[in-house]
């Protein structure tokens, strides 16, 4: 029953990267392929056209850096916002927790286009102008709720002693808040931030409506999918993969030298206390 149940795991986790991967590979093959449609059937050659031809694409590539800008703005605003969220909810109690939760939830479980076309007419009002200002201004509104709920996770590990402790010694909130409750925060807001700067690449609708004259990359990659799309796309994708990747693995790389170098650490301190033991 046992070598049952690990072979149907074992069949069940190909057929799950298989499932995964093999989109990204069919989609990365149609980048190289010399076809004017994105297709790796029937391959007619290897190519690097497309990578040049997008080089030389000056709207795709404005749009690219446009959806950066954004992304960073939108990381920039989302993190301090869910942050300061996530502490004033920890430290509430009763129907004010409840309720500040709740307005802070609320974004996400409403429709990016009535977001999108919410921030659109409220700016309106005041007479601000479509553009990216806008588009950074309503994916914050509900992407900083998705960095609320990662600090709120980590603040559940939190020991309050250690903050009531430091005020009994003198220490002013700010400096609890940057030397105790910070560090102890830092996996959620890095978390934090990654989930932000991908949400806001990704995201389309709010974007849509609040972009004003300015192209993003999926708003650029739709009006592409209306008119005619080439595999310039894919290469872009090949591009972003890649990058994924190195990222990935130099994280990995960093994280295994540190977790080594805890490891040595811990091993010389049990020693120490051995020897003083004898």
């Amino acid at each position: 029953m046992t070598r049952k149940s690990d072979w149907a795991f074992r069949a069940y986790l190909v057929i799950f990267l298989l499932y995964m991967l093999l989109p990204l590979v069919v989609m990365g093959g149609a980048a190289f392929n010399d076809s004017r449609f994105p297709s790796v059937y029937p391959w007619q050659g290897f190519t690097l056209n497309w990578f040049v031809e997008l080089w030389n694409d000056p709207r795709l590539l404005a749009s690219f850096r446009n959806t950066l800008l954004v992304a960073l703005a939108v990381m920039a605003l989302a993190v301090p916002i869910g942050t300061a969220a996530a502490i004033v909810v920890n430290s509430l109690g009763g129907w004010a927790r409840s309720s500040l939760y709740s307005l802070m939830v609320a974004p996400i479980l409403t429709p990016g286009a009535v977001i999108g076309i919410s921030t659109l007419l409220f700016w309106n009002k005041l007479s601000v102008p479509a553009g990216l200002h806008l588009s950074v201004l309503g994916q914050v509104s509900y992407i900083a709720a998705f960095v609320m709920l990662l600090v709120l996770a980590r603040l559940q590990s939190f020991d309050r002693s250690l903050e009531e402790a430091a005020l009994d010694l003198g220490a002013s909130h700010a400096t609890v808040l940057r030397r105790i409750l910070l560090p102890h925060l830092y996996p959620a807001l890095g978390a934090g931030a990654a989930i932000a700067f991908f949400q806001s690449i990704e995201n389309f609708n709010v974007t849509l409506f609040t972009r004003g004259p300015y192209d993003t990359m999926t708003v650029y990659v739709f009006s592409k999918v209306r008119s005619g799309i080439t595999p310039t796309i894919n290469a872009l994708a090949v591009i972003l993969i890649g990058v994924t990747l190195v990222g990935a693995i130099f994280y990995e790389i960093h994280r295994r030298k540190k977790q080594a170098e805890e490891d040595a650490a811990a091993r010389i301190a049990a020693l120490a206390e051995a020897a003083e033991a004898v």
